[in-house]
């Protein structure tokens, strides 16, 4: 991202804030408040946040700890839309997998979930989480269900054959700003509205999964035109589910 920068809070990050510039090839502020333009992964106590002007943003699976709840679950539409039946150690695909708190979701209701996630700064960021959260003793066990893999999942889905395949395009920027949250805004400055929808869903259909659950707006157009079988839709989100042909055990 251009104008991106990596900085320290406080001289004990110092040295983690040096190697993360150097993998993710970017410059290393050495004071944050010179930074005027552009935006900032921040390297502090409670681990990496990217911010820009006003706005900052940290991932933090700690927060969901009271949707993570048995009785929770059950009521998460996401959790609905991805239940099968019949399998007792189900595997799911987040194939744009972001700041991660759907493969969060997934994991707590006992999928096996790999996430994929090609923008270097997300995954940096989601990778931070992970780590931070498997300290957590009531996280440790669903984040152990949780493998991250920094990819283009296009590519990698065909040679897979996971149960569900999660697809997340984002959502293209709302034209009332003042209604998106902010950590919307900041992964928008990273990384815009997918524009490979339909090498998107060519790649999870190649996976042979039991199901393909696309993640849209309640009143967005379906992905690439294609009819789910059926739809679970709530207040904020729609799933729309597509049953391929049950695929032949080998």
């Amino acid at each position: 991202m251009a104008g991106l920068s990596v900085c320290a809070q406080g001289q004990e990050h110092a040295r983690q804030a040096q190697e993360l510039a150097g993998q993710l090839g970017l410059p290393l502020m050495e004071d944050a408040a010179g930074c005027k333009v552009g935006a900032l992964l921040v390297v502090g106590d409670e681990g990496i946040s990217l911010s820009a002007g006003q706005l900052s943003m940290r991932a933090d699976f700690s927060r969901l700890l009271r949707r993570l709840r048995p009785a929770a679950l059950d009521h998460e539409l996401l959790v609905r839309a991805t239940r099968v039946r019949g399998v007792k150690e189900p595997v799911a695909v987040d194939a744009t997998a972001g700041l991660g708190e759907d493969s969060l979701l997934l994991a707590a209701a006992g999928f096996s979930v790999i996430m994929y996630e090609r923008n270097p700064v997300i995954a940096t960021l989601l990778a931070d989480a992970l780590k931070r959260a498997s300290q957590l003793p009531e996280l440790a066990s669903v984040i152990g269900r949780m493998e991250l893999r920094h990819a283009d999942s296009i590519r990698e889905l065909p040679g897979l054959a996971p149960d569900v395949v999660l697809l997340d395009p984002m959502f293209p920027a709302r034209t009332k700003s003042a209604q998106v949250k902010k950590k919307f805004q900041l992964m928008h400055l990273l990384e815009g509205p997918a524009t490979d929808e339909r090498e998107l869903l060519g790649a999870a259909l190649a996976a042979r999964p039991r199901k393909v659950v696309v993640k849209r707006p309640p009143k967005g157009p379906l992905l690439c035109g294609v009819k789910p079988s059926y739809s679970l839709t709530g207040k904020a989100v729609r799933y729309d589910c597509l049953v391929p042909p049950r695929r032949t055990e080998a």
